[in-house]
C-alpha cells in the first residue's frame, strides 16, 4: 500500500513547543508560559482580522494549538489599522500599547516564517495599512486612485 495524498495537508514546519521556543527567543521572554500567553493573545487578535482563504491557509501552516487559537475567533465586522490592532490588543489584555507591540512583533516574526512570502503577501493585501510593519516587512504605500 502507499499513502494517499490528503486534501489539505498541514504545512506547519514546527511543533507548538518549537513555536513557543522561537517566540520566547524573539521576545526575550523569561519563561515559556509568558511566550505562550503572547502567542495566544496575538493569534486571537489576528483571528479577529484575517478572513477568507487567507485565514484558512494560515491556520493550515500553524501548529494545531496555534491554529485553534486563530480560528476560534469571530472576525470583526470592521478591520482595524495596524496601530488600532495593537491598541485593541492592549485593551483586551489589560496591558500597555508598548507591551502589545512587543508581543506582536515577537509572535508575528514566527508567523511570518511559517506563512511564507506568498501567503504573507496575500494576508497583507487583505489588511488595512500598518500591518506590514507588525509582520517585520516594509510598509509600501498603496497607489491612490486618480481623482
Amino acid at each position: 500500500m502507499y499513502d494517499q495524498p490528503r486534501a489539505n495537508p498541514s504545512l506547519a514546519a514546527m511543533t507548538f513547543d518549537q513555536m513557543l521556543e522561537r517566540v520566547r527567543y524573539e521576545g526575550a521572554y523569561p519563561t515559556r508560559e509568558r511566550a505562550a500567553e503572547s502567542v495566544h493573545t496575538v493569534l486571537a487578535a489576528l483571528g479577529r482580522q484575517v478572513t477568507g482563504d487567507e485565514r484558512v491557509d494560515l491556520a493550515q501552516r500553524l501548529p494545531v494549538e496555534a491554529a485553534l487559537t486563530l480560528t476560534a475567533q469571530i472576525p470583526d465586522k470592521e478591520q482595524l489599522t495596524g496601530w488600532g490592532f495593537v491598541k485593541d490588543m492592549a485593551a483586551r489584555a489589560g496591558g500597555t500599547p508598548a507591551t502589545a507591540r512587543w508581543d506582536t512583533g515577537a509572535v508575528l516574526a514566527v508567523v511570518t516564517r511559517l506563512a511564507g512570502p506568498d501567503l504573507l503577501a496575500r494576508i497583507l493585501r487583505q489588511l488595512p495599512d500598518g500591518y506590514a510593519l507588525l509582520f517585520g516587512q516594509a510598509e509600501l504605500r498603496r497607489p491612490q486612485p486618480a481623482a
